[in-house]
């Protein structure tokens, strides 16, 4: 079968199934060889603009009904797939299945489409048993599922029945800030934190930043959405130059972390547990082993004494 995943967390499921895909996206880049494959989209948006900047190129492409991105027909024609995994959770987070439906019709191609759209770590175990399915793949599927509801039980049953809950706030972007939802809220709370900035399932959103300092949020994460840790350290002075972050609890007491957003927090597939056995270190360092450097980095949050005093 000729695969073509269109959506990074589809190829992450489909390598984890042993499939092959003969194409993928832009964006597709684990595992590594992932890149090495024919993408079959294209950005519209200048990814090494600011975080305000790349805000007003998505609002801007969004309002002209042109979208974030391009699906490049002549690759499509020349992969000639069977199937094409796609989503419809979010138009500016990859390419979505009537982009892709059009440029099949257009270009007269007999390919199945499968469409995910995950709101929670449930629903991504399903979208791997989905994608099983549609590719032969059914026992492999649901043996990976066990496997990763056994890490996510292992990680309720370790943390501290008694521990405190902290104040967590998950940033998906910083200029305008914006609060994660979907998977995160339920995946905070399974580690052993509050998450009171959004409900489960629901997508995220634009928040004004006078109400992340009402929260006032204990432990503090940011993870914007494509970002890798260099990419968030390149751009971290969008938060920490504003009003009041020097008086947020998590500044104060030293719980600022930054976790790359691009491969851990706005991906939905398999690599989603060990996000949450990060959460639950950072939310309970003394219980869980300390993440890795690579996905998690504790952020410097007040500056250096004089004279290193």
């Amino acid at each position: 079968m000729r695969v073509v995943s269109l959506l990074p967390s589809a190829t992450e499921i489909g390598y984890a199934l042993g499939i092959e895909p003969v194409g993928v996206s832009h964006e597709c880049d684990y595992p590594p060889r992932a890149a090495e494959l024919p993408a079959a989209n294209r950005s519209l948006v200048d990814p090494t603009a600011s975080t305000a900047e790349i805000n007003e190129q998505v609002e801007a492409a969004m309002d002209d009904h042109d979208g974030v991105y391009d699906v490049r027909r002549d690759v499509l024609r020349e992969l000639d797939p069977d199937l094409i995994l796609t989503q419809g959770i979010c138009d500016v987070c990859a390419v979505d299945s009537v982009l892709v439906e059009d440029a099949l019709a257009e270009l007269d191609l007999d390919a199945r489409v499968l469409t995910t759209d995950p709101h929670s770590l449930e629903d991504v175990f399903e979208d791997v048993r989905l994608i099983g399915e549609a590719t032969g793949r059914t026992e492999r599927a649901e043996s990976l599922v066990a496997d990763l509801r056994e890490r996510v039980r292992a990680v309720e049953r370790a943390v501290p029945s008694r521990a405190a809950t902290p104040r967590v706030a998950v940033l998906d972007w910083m200029q305008p800030p914006m609060t994660s939802g979907h998977w995160i809220p339920g995946m905070v709370e399974r580690a052993g934190g509050a998450y009171g900035l959004a409900e489960p399932r629901v997508p995220s959103r634009p928040i004004a930043w006078e109400d992340v300092l009402e929260y006032d949020p204990e432990v503090l994460v940011v993870a914007p959405c494509g970002f890798d840790l260099d990419t968030t350290h390149d751009r971290l002075d969008e938060l920490t130059g504003r009003d009041g972050w020097q008086d947020l609890s998590a500044v104060q007491s030293g719980r600022v972390y930054a976790i790359d957003g691009n491969h851990y927090v706005n991906r939905p597939g398999p690599r989603l547990v060990d996000t949450l056995e990060y959460f639950a270190a950072i939310l309970h360092p003394e219980t869980f082993e300390s993440p890795p450097s690579d996905a998690v980095e504790r952020l410097a949050t007040k500056p250096a004494s004089p004279s290193g005093r």
